[in-house]
């Protein structure tokens, strides 16, 4: 079985990316992993170089900023990454700047892959999700964060990223097939300094909105505030290994009630059928579950 990974990144330095501890996480079920690097000015080639990792190869490519709708740049700079994977590879296991893969979940996808591997009506893999907010001890457990999305998918180029690159359809927007992967996938999107993650807002709500829009909502804005929040768990669980030295290093602190709610009395029917009865209504599947 060959596994090919592959990723997008562009400044992952000034906007505080975990991408050296995403690229590290999946190697160990990967022949070679795809960087599509986009045009950086803070020194994230060499954050990547140094990585000194055979596996890689990276593909230099220059971002659209004049594409400001829905995010889909994003979707953009994933296919120039899967476009370049050949055929003769089985999976291709997508990871974003700033998921990381726990090394439990390595051996349950690989035999996922490996059961799933002659079965092309499988046409991806499907991962659980554990959202992080503010630091690394709480999770986001409201209805709004999305439970599950495809990470493995086939080579064929009928396969796309989809929308703002969270998922996959193909090239005539049916949504694909898949199974669940038994696996789950740590997302630290929301994870950052009060100053960096202020940056990052900033810098990719101009993904979909103008600059009027993003200068009347931050202008004044310097530090992100964590406490707007709509429901929060404390997380008991173990980070993935190579998350290590970066949650050591970890400086600022969000001291947040797991007890206090804002959320809509919609939300709130959804989180309490999610929490009491395990019944997720409403909820988003970009995805179609074979059983």
């Amino acid at each position: 079985m060959k596994v090919c990974g592959f990723t997008f990144i562009r400044n992952a330095v000034k906007f505080d990316y975990p991408i050296v501890e995403a690229i590290r996480s999946i190697l160990p079920l990967c022949d070679e992993v795809v960087v599509a690097l986009g045009q950086s000015d803070d020194g994230t080639e060499e954050l990547i170089l140094n990585l000194n990792e055979p596996k890689l190869r990276i593909i230099h490519t220059i971002w659209d900023d004049s594409l400001r709708e829905g995010g889909q740049v994003l979707a953009i700079e994933t296919n120039k990454a899967f476009d370049t994977i050949s055929d003769d590879f089985d999976w291709c296991f997508y990871i974003q700047g700033d998921e990381v893969f726990p090394e439990q979940s390595i051996e349950p996808l690989r035999q996922s892959m490996l059961r799933w591997q002659n079965h092309p009506e499988v046409e991806g893999l499907l991962f659980d999700y554990l959202h992080f907010y503010g630091t690394y001890n709480y999770i986001g457990d409201s209805p709004n964060w999305y439970r599950r999305e495809i990470r493995v998918v086939r080579p064929t180029k009928t396969i796309r990223s989809y929308k703002d690159a969270q998922g996959f359809r193909k090239t005539n927007g049916e949504k694909l097939k898949v199974k669940l992967a038994n696996a789950t996938m740590h997302h630290y999107g929301w994870v950052r300094t009060p100053k960096a993650m202020m940056a990052k807002s900033k810098a990719f709500n101009k993904l979909w909105h103008s600059d009027n829009w993003v200068e009347e909502r931050f202008s004044e804005s310097v530090i992100f505030n964590f406490n707007d929040f709509e429901s929060l768990a404390e997380f008991n669980g173990t980070h993935p290994e190579v998350m290590k030295d970066r949650i050591a290093q970890a400086n600022w602190h969000l001291e947040a009630d797991p007890t206090r709610k804002r959320m809509k009395p919609k939300q709130w029917l959804r989180y309490l059928l999610k929490n009491w009865f395990g019944v997720y209504l409403f909820e988003y599947q970009n995805y179609k579950l074979l059983k």
